[in-house]
């Protein structure tokens, strides 16, 4: 495979998934290595003399010397154990009576084994033959090209004639509503088959100990045992979260996608595939590997790759939700608008026809239309007047195009992308306290903690496969303490569960701060050396005694004693916040106190230690770092600071505005103001994204000129005066930084629609008529520009992220990843990270008797950002379909409220309606609304309030009130 092009073209032999895996899922072996110098041993592997290292297994070191083993419950990925329970990889050792099971024997020096004895070879048979008893032959089964099946093509077993099946008698019928029975479809993405199961226990292990959901289990006894979810229920009615690892370790199609078998989900019907390509995932900021498998240019399946981020694993968005790049609503020819169109925001546009409101054009007509309405408000009203979005959902190099055409076509720094609605308080206060805007260690990390701090971030909802580290760190011992005012389900690993008063967050850190400076848990020596503002800090929270803190912040005073004695004596402490900590109007004071919490303590510049706001968007530390922020050059240079100017002048070639750009929320405030007129957006939709969304769709449809480039039509398309249709993920090349500083390599697996068009490109051509003279040979191209002005990718050229697939940034020459960073300073100026105290602030609205609730937002698991993705994928679509408002079942009681009815939710601002769902999670006297339902928007709702530093909205806490849907309808 050629490092310069990851995608695999597959022989005709060779186009089975099993194939296209190398072998099946099961494929490969691992053995954990001592981390003591110890002695090889030498042994004799089939009259071969072999090295290995104590604990190796017999059958780790046969894959390394290339000789295959059978093998079906051993699965050679990380986070998987050996359990040999199969026994298809028995082997013949000399001097012992019984074979061994060869994934977990270890070899040991002078033994001597032999693999392909008349012996072994009979027993791997048996195994097989009696396993392929009980299911289907294999063109009737699920998986015909399953590893199980490839292995029993070895021995020429087709079935087995002479013995019983289990089965025999049973009803084979699909499962219904109620009843799992042998086949089960009642989840909409993945078939179980239990004729098909082996009982090899890899699902459980795999639900259990890798994702570690606990869902799987197994039932009966013996030869009968069978895997069940929670207390034998139907799968799709558990609480299985559909992570997809269960199917991804499944070597026989037992459990297996949906997507790829026929309308009963008894048997594969996609058995080959035209390609694979390596990429990386379009959601969160976790940055996981896949492997892309399409057949006809459709993307059939996705699995994951051994990414240092994910390790195979992958989460339901990441794993079912690819089939939104090839919805019927993708965008396939530029869009104009009519001349006798409403006017924008006159008509709910939901339910109009877009061709009522929009004619196709040429590209060469939508391009000089776009660019001429953009151009003209430039030369008449100054750059000033133009202001620009762009994306986290795309690549590095079209964030960096993005920002430099707004700078330099414009003139202005009137440029922003969402990390203004998730973590611009994090940043800014990072940025103030230790001199970086980006993680101090990744979140595996967690694994090396003794102490971990989750406060204000969901990661089981939002991150999952992060959240899959923090599990699995808690049941090795590691202490966990969660903070959030609403409960979750990574409380249920929690040493220390802390449901705090909404709001409330700088009471509880300040308090914790208190009582590790008053019991003198701090590290007076790190301080000393590093440190500056200890003496300021102490004074402040000198008034922030826990017991005086305990009724503000609902949590008792000895907990909060408790909760600060661990985090400050354990070796190594981390703490991950989220949007619950960054999206207040005191989001940077939270995140202030939580610096202040590593620096006192010097838990920060060690494995294991650090500081992790864990990032919402596939992009959104990568756009950050590119410059797609208004304050910022790339790699955080300020604008204002007359050299950093003079470099970036001299380097781009044109005049730079001297004075920094308006954030998201202050342009859509500038266009009511009469101040921005046009605006070009890509990849964003501030229709829905933004606060007081009524406020912001008015601005939108008050511009002169809007243009909107995207790939579907959404709520903010239909308010542009030109639509540009463009490439999805899975149609791009490009780079993307994730939440732990891991520059990859996304490839395109699809061709796109249409006349639909590359965004670098889009971008490109509109900044060349607009007056530059822009010219690229291609993505590379553009990535090596950024290089020239971003010393964080120092060292890090193309050729390297193409042959590696991963380099965490910074790197040294040596090619040394810097994984922790802050080891021995801190990138300010001196060196010396900064600790700002922060006072009590309160929310910006609070509830009284008009509004007496308090209304929070966030997202499902099923559904990121907007929903302009996740609504037009089928299976993610189909698990959470509609717009909901959740309260805790005592609060819908008090309320006289009916769960499962349609509810209104209001604020100050405005009013929606949704379906009532009961949710223990969610506090008394709160109403928790997702943001991705167009037809139930949340931020129709919120709070537009600014933190004053970092200008994040208050999404978190605003005052509302609720009513049966019927009797707001009434009362009006």
């Amino acid at each position: 495979m050629s490092p310069s092009n990851k995608t695999t073209r597959l022989p005709d032999n060779a186009k089975g998934r099993s194939a296209a895996l190398d072998g099946g899922r099961a494929a490969g072996g691992h053995a954990d290595r001592l981390e003591t110098d110890v002695k090889p041993v030498t042994f004799q592997l089939d009259g071969r003399e072999v090295t290995a290292m104590p604990g190796d297994t017999i059958w780790a070191v046969a894959k390394r010397e290339g000789t295959r083993i059978p093998h079906l419950c051993h699965l050679d990925k990380p986070g998987y154990r050996a359990d040999g329970n199969c026994r298809a990889c028995m082997v013949e050792v000399e001097g012992e009576r019984v074979l061994a099971a060869s994934c977990r024997r270890p070899v040991a020096e002078g033994m001597v084994v032999h693999t392909a004895t008349q012996r072994a070879k009979k027993a791997q048979e048996m195994v097989f033959e009696m396993l392929a008893a009980d299911m289907p032959a294999p063109q009737e089964g699920p998986d015909p090209q399953s590893p199980f099946w490839t292995w029993a093509a070895d021995f020429g077993i087709a079935g087995s004639d002479r013995l019983p099946s289990k089965f025999d008698g049973l009803d084979r019928d699909a499962a219904n509503d109620a009843t799992p029975g042998i086949h089960d479809v009642t989840n909409p993405a993945i078939a179980v088959n239990l004729d098909a199961c082996i009982a090899c226990n890899l699902c459980v292990r795999a639900c259990r100990e890798v994702q570690v959901n606990d869902v799987l289990g197994m039932a009966e006894r013996g030869h009968h045992a069978i895997p069940v979810f929670d207390i034998h229920d139907p799968m799709g009615h558990s609480t299985c979260v559909t992570c997809g690892e269960c199917v991804q370790a499944c070597p026989t199609g037992a459990l297996f996608e949906k997507t790829l078998m026929d309308a009963d989900a008894r048997t594969r019907t996609v058995t080959e595939f035209d390609r694979v390509t390596d990429s990386v995932c379009p959601f969160c900021g976790v940055g996981c590997q896949t492997k892309v498998y399409t057949k006809d240019n459709k993307i059939v399946l996705v699995d994951g790759r051994d990414g240092p981020a994910n390790e195979n694993r992958l989460c339901v968005k990441g794993r079912f939700g690819y089939d939104y790049a090839m919805s019927k609503e993708r965008l396939t020819k530029p869009l104009i608008r009519r001349e006798d169109a409403p006017k924008r925001g006159d008509a709910d546009m939901r339910f109009m026809d877009p061709l009522d409101i929009f004619r196709e054009a040429t590209w060469e007509e939508a391009m000089e239309r776009a660019a001429g309405g953009l151009v003209s408000i430039r030369d008449t009203h100054g750059g000033g007047a133009l202001a620009g979005f762009g994306s986290a959902k795309g690549s590095n190099e079209e964030a960096y195009l993005f920002q430099k055409f707004i700078r330099q076509g414009f003139g202005t720094n009137n440029v922003d992308h969402c990390t203004r609605l998730c973590h611009a308080s994090s940043v800014a206060a990072l940025l103030e306290g230790v001199g970086s805007g980006a993680v101090s260690a990744p979140f595996m990390d967690a694994l090396q903690s003794d102490c971990v701090i989750v406060i204000g971030a969901r990661p089981a909802t939002n991150h999952p496969v992060a959240a899959t580290y923090l599990k699995q760190a808690a049941k090795r011992g590691t202490k966990l303490i969660v903070m959030d005012p609403r409960g979750q389900d990574l409380m249920r690993h929690a040493s220390h569960p802390l449901r705090f008063k909404a709001g409330t967050d700088v009471a509880l850190l300040n308090a914790m701060l208190h009582v590790i400076i008053e019991e003198k848990l701090y590290d007076a020596q790190y301080i000393q050396a590093n440190v500056d503002g200890f003496e300021a800090l102490k004074a402040k929270v000198a008034d922030f005694p826990p017991e005086s803190m305990a009724e503000v912040c609902g949590i008792e005073a000895e907990t909060i004693r408790d909760v600060a004695r661990t985090y400050a004596t354990a070796e190594r402490s981390i703490i991950f916040w989220g949007m619950g900590v960054s999206q207040h109007t005191h989001g940077t004071d939270n995140s202030r106190c939580l610096i202040a919490l590593a620096l006192i303590t010097g838990h920060v510049g060690r494995p294991g230690t650090g500081l992790h706001p864990l990032r919402g968007q596939n992009n959104v530390q990568g756009a950050s770092d590119a410059g797609l922020i208004p304050m910022m050059y790339p790699d955080y240079r300020p604008v204002e600071t007359p050299d950093i100017r003079a470099e970036m002048e001299d380097f781009w070639g044109r005049p730079l505005d001297p004075k920094k750009g308006l954030t998201v929320v202050e342009i859509i405030d500038a266009i009511h103001e009469g101040e921005i007129r046009g605006m070009y957006i890509m990849g964003e939709n501030p229709a829905m994204s933004d606060p007081d969304q009524i406020h912001a769709r008015a601005a939108l449809a008050k511009l002169e000129h809007l243009v909107v480039q995207d790939i579907f039509l959404t709520e903010t398309a239909w308010h542009a005066d030109v639509v540009l249709p463009a490439s999805a993920h899975a149609e791009k090349l490009g780079t993307y930084s994730n939440t732990n500083r891991q520059v990859q390599i996304g490839r395109p697996a699809l061709d796109m629609p249409g006349e639909a068009r590359q965004d670098w490109e889009l971008i490109v051509e509109l900044a060349n008529r607009s007056g530059l003279d822009w010219s690229y040979d291609g993505v590379a191209d553009v990535y090596e520009e950024m290089r020239q002005v971003m010393p964080s990718l120092d060292y890090i050229p193309w050729e390297r992220l193409e042959a590696s697939e991963s380099v965490t940034y910074p790197s040294k020459p040596d090619g040394e990843e810097q994984w922790v960073v802050f080891d021995d300073r801190f990138p300010t100026a001196d060196g010396r990270g900064r600790i700002v105290p922060a006072d009590l602030r309160a929310p910006d609205e609070v509830p009284d008797d008009e509004f007496p609730m308090i209304l929070t937002t966030g997202r499902l698991l099923e559904h990121w950002h907007t929903g302009a993705m996740t609504r037009r994928a089928e299976v993610l679509d189909a698990i959470e379909p509609e717009g909901i408002a959740a309260m805790n079942p005592r609060e819908i009681a008090r309320q006289g409220l009916k769960e499962g009815s349609t509810v209104s939710v209001e604020t100050r601002r405005g009013t929606i309606e949704a379906v009532l769902r009961a949710d223990r999670e969610v506090a008394d006297g709160m109403i928790f609304v997702p943001f991705c339902f167009n037809e139930s928007p949340a931020n129709r709702l919120t709070n537009p309030m600014l933190d004053p530093y970092g200008k994040i909205p208050e999404f978190k806490f605003c005052a509302a009130r609720i009513s049966a849907a019927s009797m707001r309808e009434a009362a009006e």
